[in-house]
């Protein structure tokens, strides 16, 4: 999907990572990969922009509706959904099915005693961007630019309340990591809505160790895990040069292995996604090749 973002490209993304071996790989670490194929989207050329504060609105909401639909599915098969972008606005689906799945397994587990942690969802989210804007607030009128509002609750109704309910995220089970460009009117709802929210001047002076552990206590406290949201941006554009909005001065590429490693090694994650690569930017696939890189070091690929 690209019709949450300001500029082409990132539709490839899926593909780019796939030509980077990413199936092969997360086979070779003993898993049973099954892909399902691209979710369907509308095309830009082919579809109404509709309101200029939030494009391709109506699409967007289709396609995250049924990606909230196929994650859940897998989810409530016991797989573990990996969610390859595409643009960020992806999110809103994923974390809506992974949400969806624990209210309703929570819902069934209540007779037996379970903790109200059961159905309850934390979300990680590993960018330079917040990414907590709303129409109003919206300097583009970019969707990408508001998925993390959406998923606690803020923005359209088409895109907060897929499923019936809002929000699909308690806004104290959040945690973002690597912020180092907020828009004016949106750093009044990171720091108004109650998000933990970690920038580049905390992991320099704290270390990235630090703040990813800390990041993970905040989010499985009484949640029955956390979705992993990676924004390739967040790496430093000198090590991640195809995404559609490089920001300099972002985490190195040692700091975004140890951050997934740490993930994985927390067993406390149901599901991840990453998205905004851009292969239009990129060199020769090296943004692809990396991201691949930090999903097996996610899901446990260790140095030895």
């Amino acid at each position: 999907m690209d019709l949450g973002a300001g500029r082409r490209g990132v539709d490839m993304g899926p593909s780019a990572l796939r030509l980077a071996g990413l199936n092969e790989r997360l086979t070779s670490l003993g898993y049973e990969v099954q892909d399902l194929g691209n979710v369907i989207v509308e095309q830009p050329e082919t579809a109404p922009v509709g309101l200029s504060n939030a494009r391709y609105l109506t699409e967007i909401a289709h396609t995250c509706e049924r990606l909230a639909g196929m994650v859940k599915k897998a989810a409530d098969e016991g797989r573990v959904p990996l969610v390859l972008g595409g643009d960020h606005s992806i999110a809103i689906g994923t974390i809506a099915g992974m949400s969806q799945h624990f209210r309703e397994a929570g819902s069934a587990n209540d007779h037996s005693g379970a903790t109200a942690g059961s159905r309850n969802l934390g979300v990680i989210w590993i960018d330079a961007h917040a990414d907590m804007n709303v129409p109003e607030s919206s300097p583009s009128g970019n969707i990408h630019g508001m998925p993390l509002a959406c998923s606690i609750g803020l923005g359209p109704r088409e895109l907060t309340h897929l499923g019936g309910y809002a929000p699909k995220v308690n806004p104290a089970s959040v945690a973002i990591i690597g912020l180092r460009s907020v828009d004016d009117i949106e750093r009044a709802n990171v720091r108004g809505t109650g998000v933990h929210a970690f920038t580049m001047r905390d992991i320099d002076e704290r270390g990235l160790r630090g703040v990813i552990q800390e990041a993970i206590e905040i989010v499985s406290k009484d949640t029955a895990g956390f979705h992993l949201s990676f924004d390739m941006d967040a790496v430093d554009p000198r090590e991640a040069p195809g995404v559609g909005t490089p920001v300099r001065g972002g985490i190195t590429y040692r700091e975004a292995h140890l951050a997934m490693e740490i993930v994985g090694d927390s067993g406390r994650m149901t599901s991840m996604e990453l998205v905004e690569v851009n292969p239009v930017m990129d060199e020769v696939n090296r943004t692809a090749i990396l991201a691949v890189e930090l999903i097996m070091s996610a899901m446990g690929k260790r140095i030895l």
